[in-house]
């Protein structure tokens, strides 16, 4: 062989070689190795979250309590974006120059910035520059955004409260902050979020699963669309529904009785927990906070005096006044200083009282709301002369006293299913201790008796509360999940909580509530309801501030009782005059379905107390 012929072979060998090096290169960048398939169509094809639809929630009789909207973003890539007329499209979208610069800043700003220091954003990467706009708004833009290269519209359902009630139970949405970006990876900036309420407790239900979507450009290099059957996308997993447990007529209602009235109403159904009104007043549309005005409306309910946003049921912490008496005379009984009949007089030297026969047995003295009477009840729970030291025997009887009145669910949070549920406060020997360096007895805190002094409760309490005078001595955690489909509910929800007294010293009491409504001397005539049993205590609780609280609560029928609830009615005065009637308007309304109580009814409806704060 020649030296021509075998350079000649040399030449080829290489050849063939390098051929075959690339061939298989190629093989497996295109067939073996996907990620070099994405890269080689990263240039025409764009990778698109799909947000899944949210789950619906109904309440217990299947009425919408919330729904979804579709609502348009849009979106836009930098890097396809040519020639923008800047005027033509601050016109077709309703802005300036400034809002569109602040838009496409806020844009990009949203993205953040890795751990070097650089920003996220990348030109060749979608992002919504305008958010939330409704069906109506998208209509109107719709046929003008094909003169807008690099623009294009994505399809996201958002929130809508059909009953326009319900606010502080149902919570809002909006985009989730940096702080949610930490603590869970699922959210990317330009989310939502579930805040307060259902949507903020229940979120990971409701949210569903995010899906994956590949666009693609057409032959103009203009988004064209999903590729058709893309193995790549992914579809998204709607969230799933929720049943309430709230009662959609029940609490419309309460907020219209609780109109021009600051405080709240709680309904609960005692054999099992379930909350059928959680009215919150002053309250709002919940509707204000979905869509584009979010901000600006919450920032108007942030401002106004009259506190909308706070949830009173949960946060709000008040004296529980003489409703408290309830708990004095139960632990009073358990501890064995008092028994059913023991008579004790009115004497006003010892704490004040309104005029009334003398209690001749613990019936009576929950009729007539005795003062003194349960002033000497508590007198003998603290007191009982265990030591010669007054002091000493003073923090015996009230540790002794603490655990009792804790076992009722005071002093500390219920846990239910909405994030903010405050402890209210149970006072004890520590407490008293720091307050008075040691040197205290019963004559010291003796307006805890009468559920006044340091004691301070929630309305949520104070309706569970209710449910346990309702059940003789047991509860259920209050909630709103009746349903979560294609999951339980949690068990603390379906277990029973016992208090610490035995069942058979709450008929005396229960007795004694049925005879506060429907018998002469009863603090609670405007709670008569006819053909119901309504067993109620009244409370009036002091208030520095201003004009007595006005507290009730209540549960009826007397036997196998439907439904419990508590009243507050922020400076109204005595608890019969308001908050009784409230109670017994919404008791008539859940157990008979309407309201034939049309004079106490109008009574409560026209009553405003923010332009005429009179109590009579």
């Amino acid at each position: 062989m020649n030296s021509l012929e075998y350079r000649k072979f040399v030449v080829l060998f290489f050849f063939l070689i390098t051929a075959g090096v690339f061939s298989v290169r190629m093989f497996y960048m295109q067939i073996i190795d996907d990620k070099w398939k994405l890269r080689a169509e990263e240039i025409s094809k764009y990778k698109m979250t799909t947000y899944p639809t949210r789950g619906i929630v109904y309440d217990r009789n299947g009425n919408k309590l919330i729904a979804n909207e579709t609502y348009y973003d849009i979106m836009v890539i930098e890097d396809e974006v040519k020639g923008l007329d800047t005027n033509l499209f601050c016109t077709t979208f309703g802005m300036s120059r400034a809002e569109l610069k602040t838009a496409y800043e806020v844009m990009i700003d949203k993205q953040g910035k890795d751990e070097k220091g650089e920003s996220n954003y990348r030109k060749y990467r979608a992002y919504p520059i305008i958010s939330g706009l409704s069906s109506d708004e998208f209509a109107v833009v719709a046929t003008q955004l094909d003169k807008f290269p690099g623009f294009f519209e994505n399809v996201r359902t958002m929130r809508k409260y059909p009953q326009n009630s319900g606010a502080h139970v149902l919570g809002y949405m909006n985009e989730v902050s940096g702080e949610d970006l930490k603590k869970d990876s699922y959210y990317r900036m330009g989310d939502y979020i579930g805040r307060e309420g259902i949507e903020n407790y229940y979120e990971e239900f409701l949210r569903g699963v995010k899906g994956v979507q590949y666009l693609m450009k057409d032959a103009k290099g203009n988004i064209s669309g999903s590729q058709n059957e893309s193995k790549y996308d992914t579809a998204a997993v709607p969230g799933r529904n929720l049943v309430l447990t709230l009662d959609a007529d029940l609490q419309l209602y309460g907020e219209r009785l609780m109109e021009n009235k600051i405080g709240s109403v709680v309904a609960i159904e005692p054999s099992t927990g379930e909350i059928l009104a959680f009215v919150s007043s002053p309250t709002y549309d919940p509707n204000l906070l979905i869509g584009k005005k979010i901000g600006k409306n919450y920032q108007l309910l942030l401002k106004d005096t009259l506190k909308p946003l706070f949830p009173r049921p949960l946060q709000a912490k008040y004296p529980p006044g003489s409703t408290f008496k309830l708990v004095t005379g139960l632990v009073g009984m358990q501890m064995g200083v008092v028994d059913s009949n023991r008579a004790f007089s009115c004497i006003k030297s010892l704490v004040n009282c309104h005029g009334h026969p003398t209690a001749m047995s613990m019936s009576d003295g929950v009729k007539y709301s005795c003062n003194p009477y349960f002033y000497q009840v508590m007198s003998r729970i603290v007191q009982q002369g265990k030591s010669r030291s007054i002091f000493k025997d003073s923090k015996l009887g009230l540790a002794e006293w603490e655990p009792y009145v804790k076992s009722f669910g005071l002093g500390e949070p219920l846990n239910i299913d909405l994030a903010g549920d405050i402890p209210g406060f149970i006072p004890n020997v520590e407490f008293y201790d720091k307050i008075y360096n040691g040197a205290w007895a019963f004559s010291t805190i003796y307006s805890i008796s009468i559920g006044q002094g340091e004691v301070g409760v929630t309305p949520i309490q104070m309706a569970n509360l209710a449910c346990i005078m309702a059940n003789r001595g047991y509860y259920y955690v209050p909630h709103l999940i009746k349903e979560i489909k294609g999951r339980e509910i949690d068990k603390r929800f379906r277990t029973k909580n016992h208090t610490l007294v035995d069942p058979k010293y709450f008929d005396p009491i229960v007795e004694g509530m049925w005879r506060v409504v429907h018998e002469p001397g009863g603090t609670a005539r405007r709670a008569r309801t006819e053909g119901l049993n309504v067993c109620g205590k009244t409370g009036t609780a002091q208030n520095p501030h201003g004009e007595d609280h006005s507290i009730f609560i209540a549960f009826a029928p007397k036997d196998n009782p439907k439904i419990a609830i508590a009243v507050y009615v922020e400076n109204a005065g005595f608890g019969g005059t308001w908050a009784a009637p409230i109670a017994s308007l919404m008791i008539e309304k859940y157990i008979n379905g309407e309201v034939k109580q049309d004079k106490k009814e109008k009574r409560i409806l026209e009553k405003n107390f923010h332009t005429d704060p009179s109590i009579r």
